[in-house]
């Protein structure tokens, strides 16, 4: 049973000293932090990784961070629903940590172009959550959701991309910064991750923000426009910053527009389809430090990141765990 962080705990965290009062958001400790960085200088020599993968058990990545937040309310015995496509990895975060809890977890899921690692994902789901039939469209997944809420389940919403779980992702960029003053690393001129849901994102150019550090985050688009788009990660931006406000009774700066951007050029056409140059960087990535990337996230962000190393300091912000492939 993960233990539960109250007002005046957990106080190491670069969130909770940077604003004292959030302690009293309750936050259940899933992981292990801060995560390492390393180098790739056999990819490239201003190239770097921040294993987020690492920070969680048995599943890191940063479903994790921001579950911390969405599940702390969350006792044995309690039904949590979610949604997600048909491999998602942030559905089987939620199933395995609200297992953790001792709760239930309900999973409404649409169909997706399913690469071999997806379905590898998909085919884990069934022992850790109860599974609605996969539906034809995202709208029949959230109307099956819906009547589960209606009935009481706790409600974590596609990628955890609200205020709340972004906390998780703020704290993970603070966390990045206080490396960076402690010269683990070189002070790179953008990060580089997946852009989903945009929660990730959101919290990363927040926490920049705040730190006053000028790096610029480019997210990897992986998802269709009307849900990767830069309009959606500036407002889940501010909102968290209104929620700091809030609770803190600090003033929080907010992201300006210049220090985040969308590159779609590896996106494929379609959410969950491999393509060549994230295969490529896949395999580039696993012969250089054997960290295993998915197909529909993180090997297109790779593939980015790896482009714009020959020009710059770039960080890869590894957001999948290949431990989410597991067959235990």
């Amino acid at each position: 049973m993960a233990s539960k962080a109250d007002e005046g705990t957990d106080g190491a965290l670069p969130l909770y000293r940077r604003f004292p009062r959030l302690t009293r958001i309750p936050r259940v400790a899933l992981g292990a932090f801060p995560t390492p960085v390393q180098p790739l200088a056999s990819i490239a020599p201003g190239m770097w990784i921040k294993r987020d993968d690492l920070c969680a058990e048995p599943l890191g990545g940063n479903k994790a961070r921001a579950l911390e937040f969405l599940l702390a309310r969350v006792q044995p015995g309690d039904r949590v629903v979610t949604v997600g496509a048909a491999g998602s990895t942030h559905a089987l975060a939620v199933a395995t940590y609200a297992a953790r809890l001792g709760a239930t977890a309900e999973v409404a899921r649409w169909r997706q172009v399913m690469n071999p690692m997806a379905s590898r994902v998909a085919a884990r789901m069934p022992a850790f959550a109860e599974l609605a039939p996969v539906f034809h469209t995202v709208a029949g997944a959230y109307a099956w959701a819906w009547m589960r809420r209606l009935r009481g389940a706790t409600w974590i919403p596609a990628g955890g991309s609200t205020p709340l779980g972004i906390l998780g992702h703020v704290n993970a960029g603070l966390e990045l910064v206080d490396q960076l003053r402690a010269g683990e690393l070189p002070m790179p001129q953008s990060v580089v991750l997946p852009l989903g849901t945009g929660g990730t994102m959101a919290g990363l150019v927040l926490a920049f923000a705040i730190a006053h550090v000028p790096i610029r985050v480019v997210g990897a688009r992986v998802v269709p426009t009307i849900v990767g788009r830069l309009g959606r990660v500036q407002r889940l931006a501010s909102a968290t910053a209104r929620l700091i406000e809030r609770t803190s009774g600090a003033r929080v700066p907010r992201p300006s527009p210049p220090a985040m951007a969308i590159d779609d050029r590896y996106y494929g056409g379609a959410y969950g389809r491999e393509t060549i140059d994230a295969r490529d960087a896949a395999a580039a990535m696993r012969a250089a430090n054997g960290v295993v990337l998915d197909s529909t996230y993180s090997a297109k962000a790779f593939a980015l990141a790896r482009a714009r190393a020959n020009r710059e300091t770039v960080l890869f912000w590894l957001t999948f765990d290949s431990r989410t492939l597991s067959t235990r």
